[in-house]
């Protein structure tokens, strides 16, 4: 048979990035994925994807798969290099050694660290190996870093870790209050559900609170830019003037929740005057919210990681609920506090207790109680009462010695914790650490003793739950490559390895035989509890499709919105009022670090970048990372648009270019939080969280990754050097994969994947230094880069510490390097936009080594990728928009007729609008 004729088979499944949960539907010919697309069926997306999920099938292709981990390795001695090993023995290796670990220093001594991307059966079995199994509570998860604050503010005020609302609730809302989240950017898919709210009911109010003006401060009604930190503040001061203004629901207070009155004696003291003066706002501003938020009707609240990642984080959150319980704008359609979740199973690790602090289905560590139930549901003596080590409390003790082995499953924190020198420190220190990974090239597999290989995404099978409590099965296309395992088999193995050291002949804890048996454990926990899905079985998500809890044995269907009735999962059914005075920020600006860094998302980048890095075009948008700082900070400071420069918190130093951004205010500066020490490194740099602070929130213990201060100056690196290849054969993840080492020997390196189309992937890498390195280093970049034949054209001024090196293949550049000071590297922009189209170097040959930045006549500038689904720079927009001459959503409509931006996904939207409306405002001028 052709591969023409080849039949395409079509699998229903879940993306793998964000909290919204999208269905996809995977296509493929039985061996490898041959595209994606939205699933039209899917309740959370209706068929939509964003930039990402519409290129997962981009992250299958052969050699993005070859930085997979294919077979477990190990050392027995952390002095030597990994060797591949087979199953048995490695697994019997890691359980002699945890084993040992557990008899000489207690069960206290082990721990693991887990994460939102796993599947909720891959979560169940991780906590009842921790707990059941080993018996400590040390198992913490990368949702204590996003989502753990409003676990908390729930609890506090609501009485239980569940969202309220649904997706649907946005189509009710008269007022969306979005505070913390750059909804556009992050949950894109859900920005276009807003889009569609607000065309479809043009009287909606869209109310966004965020330091920066982000596209969805842009297009809100009311944009509360308010200071760093002061997020308390406002939703007080708020509160404050809901109760002058005569908004209050006395009927739901009185009736349905308590504690009014110490709140409402608190909130006295946060006059508009004072908490406009706190949160750098106007008053007027401050009333207007307050007003639309307190209106009769319907106001969802919509929020992320601005209000969960901050020492005060759970203060935020229950400070937000309180304007709800005030209002009585909850268990109504279009109403409550909506937390919108980070991760694609947060939600799913939450429900099976998979953190530090709690137990199955939401049950409470602390509970003598619950402790018994999963004690009694396991065949267990008991379940450890002293809650365990959460992220940042882990990586510490792991840091001291008191934790000796770490075992590590699907999450990078030697990229996404705080502190990253502390972390690294810390993973160099353990005794054993164990990485089960997808992927080989991760910072975190830098230090392992021991990686497993896990199955991803197209691979695996069992369920996730997203932000509106909807669980969704996740369906595997393809069959794992080399040795790689489901999550959950990998520590089923692993778990009876152990059981035959620690408590030999007794009947396994783990008997499952597929990912259905264990879901039927976890749901079984369930009867009962606010979450129970005792009716929802594998075979009822298959006739009914993805559905939200609680799912009762005997249920029709799953509950959209909880507490309709008034009645909240608290001990006397009412929901508490939680009283918190704002209490400043945890690390102020001063005058060493005069700067308030904050970070953010960028479009088409997600986390850590493992699987987002390695498709060119998710680069187009943001090759690289820039410090976004207002114009007049950079003027004062005598620097210009591009400098790269030196910032400094307490904890570390970077480097990296800086960028003009009139959406930042003065005083602040942003960075994107993706770029880790594999794209982002040099000297003592391990990435944009070498800045970050581990200082955390005491209730939820999420740690400040949000706000730092920091020092900006000139970097005194007067060397550049700038390079680009586009190497044969598909090969440009395995080549950055390869320019890992030669970049840590800079002060500066920053890389990035070139090119839209994959037959034309490149990669760039930018450095830095002081001098000139040792020809034996330039060597060996130009080894790996292909610029060492005899054939490369060449120029080199060793006085001037300046070089060329120039490759063309077929007529065609192939690669160039470029170094010295800053002017000998200026043409590297347009050699590099050459050089990924594929042009022809015929026309531009006697300037393959002419030191300007100035192009060539008839070379055209591409501009910056705005639609990476369809390959649309800005200068076509700008183009376009000239041409075309209409302003407003008109002219906006015009331009995506006429060059299909914002056709596919609806991402790049908001940035359209903007360079649309850029243009009629220069007409206007």
């Amino acid at each position: 048979m052709s591969a023409a004729t080849v039949p395409v088979h079509e699998i229903r499944s879940t993306c793998c990035y964000c909290g919204v949960g999208c269905g996809v539907i995977i296509e493929t010919d039985g061996q490898s994925v041959t595209g994606v697309r939205g699933d039209p069926d899917h309740p959370a997306n209706h068929g939509a994807l964003c930039s990402k999920g519409s290129t997962l099938h981009l992250t299958m292709r052969p050699d993005v798969q070859s930085v997979r981990l294919l077979h477990p390795e190990m050392r027995a001695d952390t002095t030597m290099p990994r060797r591949r090993a087979g199953w048995d023995e490695t697994l019997g290796f890691v359980a002699d050694r945890f084993a040992e670990i557990i008899r000489e220093h207690g069960p206290d001594a082990v721990a693991f660290y887990v994460s939102g991307q796993l599947l909720t059966e891959d979560y169940y079995v991780f906590n009842k190996l921790a707990k059941g199994l080993v018996g400590t509570n040390n198992i913490d998860t990368n949702s204590r870093l996003c989502m753990s604050s409003a676990v908390a503010g729930y609890k506090q005020s609501l009485g239980a870790d569940a969202p309220p609302c649904a997706y649907a609730d946005i189509d009710a809302a008269q007022c969306l209050f979005i505070a913390g989240s750059n909804t556009a950017i992050a949950h894109p898919i859900l920005y276009r559900r807003i889009e569609r709210a607000r065309a479809a009911r043009p009287d909606l109010k869209v109310i966004v609170v965020d330091p920066r003006v982000t596209d969805t401060a842009r297009e809100a009604d009311l944009h509360l830019q308010i200071l760093p930190g002061t997020d308390v503040a406002l939703f007080h001061g708020m509160l404050h003037v809901i109760l002058w203004e005569g908004l209050l629901d006395h009927a739901f207070i009185r009736d349905h929740t308590e504690g009014f009155e110490a709140l409402k004696s608190l909130v006295r003291e946060y006059t508009p005057k004072s908490v406009a003066q706190t949160c750098g706002i106007a008053e007027a501003d401050l009333v207007r919210a307050a007003t639309w938020f307190g209106a009769p009707g319907a106001t969802l609240s919509l929020y992320c990681q601005g209000l969960n990642q901050s020492t005060s984080g759970t203060a935020k959150n229950t400070a937000l609920i309180n304007l709800h319980l005030a209002t009585g704008h909850i268990g109504r359609p279009g109403s409550g506090p909506f937390s919108l979740t980070g991760q694609p199973n947060a939600m799913g690790g939450r429900e099976v207790g998979g953190l530090a602090n709690l137990l199955s289905a939401h049950r409470d560590l602390g509970n003598a109680e619950h402790r018994a139930e999963v004690a009694r549901a396991w065949g267990v003596a008991d379940v450890p009462a002293a809650p365990g080590k959460t992220a940042v409390e882990l990586f510490d003790a792991l840091h001291d010695g008191s934790i000796k082995a770490v075992w590590i499953a699907c999450t990078n924190p030697a990229q996404s914790m705080p502190d990253q020198r502390r972390v690294h420190e810390a993973l160099r220190r353990a005794e054993l650490v164990v990485v089960q990974e997808a992927y080989r090239d991760t910072e975190t597999a830098w230090y392992a003793d021991v990686l497993l290989p896990a199955t991803s995404w197209a691979e695996k099978d069992g369920t996730v739950t997203n932000s509106e409590r909807r669980i969704s099965r996740v369906r595997r296309a393809v069959s794992p490559p080399g040795q790689a395992r489901d999550d959950w088999a990998i520590v089923v193995d692993f778990a009876r390895c152990l059981e035959a050291r620690l408590r030999p002949g007794a009947t396994t804890l783990f008997p499952y035989a597929d990912a259905c048996s264990v879901w039927n454990e976890h749901r079984a926990l369930t009867a009962g509890r606010d979450l129970d899905i005792t009716g929802l079985s594998y075979d009822r998500l298959e006739t009914a499709g993805p559905a939200q809890w609680p799912y009762p044995a005997g249920a029709a269907s799953g509950r959209a919105r909880l507490y309709v009735d008034g009645v909240f999962p608290t001990p006397n059914g009412r929901a508490r009022f939680v009283t918190t005075p704002w209490q400043g920020v945890k690390e102020p600006a001063d005058a060493r670090y005069p700067f308030r860094l904050t970070t953010a998302r960028l479009r088409d980048q997600w986390h850590g970048m493992s699987r987002t890095g390695s498709i060119g075009r998710l680069f187009g948008n943001a090759p690289e990372p820039l410090l976004g700082m207002h114009p007049g900070d950079l003027l004062r400071r005598g620097l210009d648009d591009g400098a790269l420069v030196r910032v400094q918190s307490r904890r570390g130093v970077i480097h990296v270019r800086v960028s003009a951004d009139q959406a930042v205010r003065p005083g602040q500066a942003c960075l994107p939080m993706h770029w880790g020490a594999r794209f982002l490194t040099g000297g003592e740099s391990l990435g944009v969280n070498t800045l970050t602070s581990p200082a955390f929130d005491p209730v939820s213990k999420q740690p400040e990754l949000k706000a730092a201060a920091v020092r900006i100056e000139r970097a005194v690196l007067p060397w550049r050097l700038v390079a680009c290849a586009v190497p044969a054969h598909g090969a440009a993840i395995a080549l950055a994969d390869a320019l890992a080492p030669t970049m840590r020997a800079f002060e500066f390196a920053s890389l990035a994947l070139v090119g839209a189309e994959p037959a034309r992937e490149g990669v760039v890498v930018r450095l830095a230094a002081l001098e000139a390195p040792d020809r034996a280093t330039l060597d060996d970049l130009d080894r790996r880069l292909g610029l060492a034949h005899a054939h490369v054209i060449r120029y080199e001024d060793a006085r001037r510490q300046v070089g060329r090196r120039i490759d063309v293949a077929d007529g065609r550049l192939r690669a160039f390097r470029l170094s010295g000071h800053e002017t000998d590297i200026a043409a590297a922009s347009w050699l590099q936009e050459w050089l990924v189209r594929g042009e022809p170097v015929a026309p531009v040959r006697r300037f393959l080594l002419a030191p300007t930045s100035q192009a060539p006549a008839g070379v055209v500038r591409r501009g910056r990728t705005v639609c990476a689904c369809l390959d649309v720079t800005d200068s076509a927009i700008g183009e376009a928009a000239t041409r075309i001459g209409l302003d407003g959503e008109a002219g906006v409509r015009a331009v995506c007729d006429a060059l299909r931006c914002g056709t596919n996904c609806g991402s790049c939207m908001p940035e359209v609008r903007r360079l649309v409306g850029a243009v009629a405002r220069e007409v206007v001028a």
